[in-house]
């Protein structure tokens, strides 16, 4: 009975939550695709809350617009098919589209949750992630002699994306001050910039840079003279380390990059990284051209770039997308879909901003700065990789967007007394 009685107490919603949550925001550099699991898992079983009346969906302006946005998306991809009369044949490709159809869902559950203990939980979890991330590099390029560290994600994009996110939740963190202890966190957020650094993601790279720099400004207020200094010899001290770890890596990469550029320029080589992405985007342009408003369907869309590729450039390549997440919802759901994605991007932004704008509240400025890392790493890594239609790019990006938003502009649903039913719906 004793053991019954303990379980029920650390089974209670509350800690369901801090453990839900410490596994979303752990697992994506480290267990790759396991964080795929963990969140629809729990957004089935909050929609099992839901459907049986012990949650209710908090409907607050900032989710609203969210979802909007997100099911207009979703729209946009499901009406693409039906123009072109291949519904039945990208059914099955549709499934990506129900990760981003759970956000009000989650976001009604995740909303039980103390807004100051979400914070930490983010915070310490994508700290303990960097470090992870790290080790995980070190072991696959050194020990193993892969290339490209992949992490758990079994991708180097991937896993460079997610990395990159996480490093950011470690600065706004420490800067913020909602977590008091910088120094762990400055150590955890340098650990995950090498571990970006050994996934040799050029894109990611920037937008490492980009987000790191619009985190120091975003916090430069709380940045005082007694502290300017000290900031400095610790951004100049990890700022060398990096550069000595990152130095051989970068000028490999670069190296690698004029290579790619010289076969192409004299050989016309589309063999290469460069000259695939190159082929890709040349074949994704002519798509877009012959179907602008509504695209091709996402089946379509994918044999075209398979069948294309192999006429023009030859080579058995198989591609899923077109190295560049604008084009392939482009070419997928034309400029309906391309408006409708850059819409969510658009959406988010825009509240993470207001909040900036008007809030000194250090929990609801860290969730706006989440939104704004997000949607850098997103937006910038998309021009060369993957943007959305990724099982652990679609669930990272569903558990920051929840998250952040419910701390920057979210309301709180407190739990009523136990037996006592709850409506459905409910602000």
């Amino acid at each position: 009975m004793n053991a019954l009685t303990s379980l029920r107490r650390h089974l209670n919603p509350e800690q369901v939550n801090r453990h839900f949550s410490i596994a979303c925001f752990f697992s994506p550099p480290v267990l790759g695709s396991v964080v795929s699991f963990i969140f629809h898992g729990g957004a089935l079983w909050s929609l099992a809350l839901l459907a049986s009346g012990h949650r209710r969906l908090n409907i607050d302006r900032s989710m609203l617009a969210m979802t909007i946005a997100i099911y207009s998306y979703c729209a946009a991809q499901v009406l693409a098919s039906i123009v072109n009369g291949t519904l039945r044949a990208d059914v099955t490709h549709f499934l990506p589209l129900i990760t981003l159809a759970l956000f009000p869902i989650s976001y009604s559950t995740w909303s039980i949750s103390e807004k100051a203990t979400l914070a930490r939980i983010a915070v310490r979890a994508s700290a303990a992630a960097c470090i992870g991330a790290l080790l995980l590099a070190i072991v696959q390029v050194h020990w193993i002699g892969m290339l490209r560290a992949e992490g758990g994600a079994g991708n180097p994009i991937v896993f460079a994306t997610v990395t990159c996110i996480a490093v950011m939740i470690c600065l706004a963190g420490a800067l913020s001050r909602v977590e008091k202890a910088w120094k762990p966190l400055t150590v955890a957020a340098l650990a995950g910039m090498v571990a970006t650094v050994y996934s040799g993601s050029r894109m990611i790279w920037v937008a490492l840079a980009i987000a790191g720099v619009g985190i120091l400004l975003i916090n430069r207020g709380r940045i005082t003279r007694s502290n300017m200094r000290r900031l400095l010899l610790i951004t100049s001290a990890c700022g060398l380390l990096l550069a000595a770890i990152a130095f051989p890596i970068v000028v490999d990469r670069t190296h690698v990059l004029f290579d790619n550029w010289n076969a192409l320029a004299t050989k016309g080589d589309h063999s290469t990284p460069l000259g695939l992405r190159v082929g890709l985007w040349d074949i994704g342009l002519d798509a877009f051209h012959r179907a602008p408003f509504f695209g091709h369907g996402m089946a379509a869309s994918r044999a075209l770039s398979n069948e294309e590729f192999k006429r023009r450039f030859g080579g058995g390549h198989g591609f899923n997308h077109f190295h560049n997440g604008f084009l392939t919802v482009v070419v997928q759901a034309g400029l309906f879909g391309a408006v409708a994605l850059l819409a969510i991007f658009a959406v988010a932004i825009w509240n993470a901003a207001s909040v900036l704008h008007l809030s000194v509240d250090p929990l609801e400025r860290f969730g706006a700065t989440m939104i704004f890392a997000t949607s850098i790493v997103y937006l910038v890594g998309g021009l060369a990789g993957i943007l959305v239609g990724h099982d652990i790019l679609d669930s990272t990006l569903m558990v920051m967007l929840v998250s952040g938003t419910y701390l920057a502009c979210g309301t709180r649903i407190r739990l009523e007394s136990r037996g006592q039913r709850r409506p459905l719906l409910g602000a």
